[in-house]
């Protein structure tokens, strides 16, 4: 297993990391990308299996029992996230490289789980007021969870040296082309 790759994208919820990822998955045929489970509703177009594999929390917790996810986490109160461990080999057996777009602290637990095989990359938002921005522009968001998304943005930005690289969101288009730029030299070596 040493020779296969992983991609891994993180930042604050609204940070860009699944536009970036829509981005570098376009321009590289080798990537997929890898559908994480969550507890969470499915918010308008989403569909399961393709942007998560929505479960109950019942059935997520059966499956960490059962150690099926190669990472996990209660990223809000009774808001799972993970990353199933079958997901990842599919991928491999297809030949391809999985694209990670998870929660900082997953991000830490699979450059661990894997060292010398991950690109990881933080994607960084050019302030907690521009984030406010572009969750309340979302409109998915209530006065309560805009607060437990900020406070957790915080948290989370302060662990952006443990990453490969830490990449400024600031214009999108700048992002995506230093992403990719990153990701293509990460591919060849």
């Amino acid at each position: 297993m040493d020779a296969y790759k992983i991609i891994i994208l993180t930042s604050p919820s609204g940070g860009g990391k699944t536009s970036i990822a829509r981005h570098l998955l376009q321009r590289f045929p080798q990537l997929s990308f890898s559908v994480s489970a969550a507890t969470r509703q499915p918010r308008a177009g989403e569909v399961h299996g393709r942007e998560y594999y929505f479960l109950s929390e019942e059935a997520f917790r059966q499956k960490i029992a059962e150690d099926a996810f190669l990472e996990w986490e209660m990223v809000y109160p009774g808001k799972y996230y993970g990353t199933l461990k079958s997901e990842i080999e599919r991928m491999w057996k297809e030949g391809k490289v999985p694209v990670l777009d998870i929660d900082v602290i997953g991000a830490i637990n699979v450059q661990n789980l894997y060292p010398g095989q991950c690109l990881s990359i933080f994607i960084l938002v050019p302030s907690l007021l521009v984030l406010q921005q572009r969750l309340q522009d979302r409109g998915t968001e209530t006065p309560e969870s805009l607060r437990a998304r900020l406070e957790k943005a915080e948290f989370e930005m302060g662990f952006k040296d443990q990453f490969d690289v830490v990449l400024l969101n600031d214009v999108l288009a700048k992002a995506q082309a230093e992403a990719e730029q990153v990701v293509g030299q990460f591919l060849e070596g």
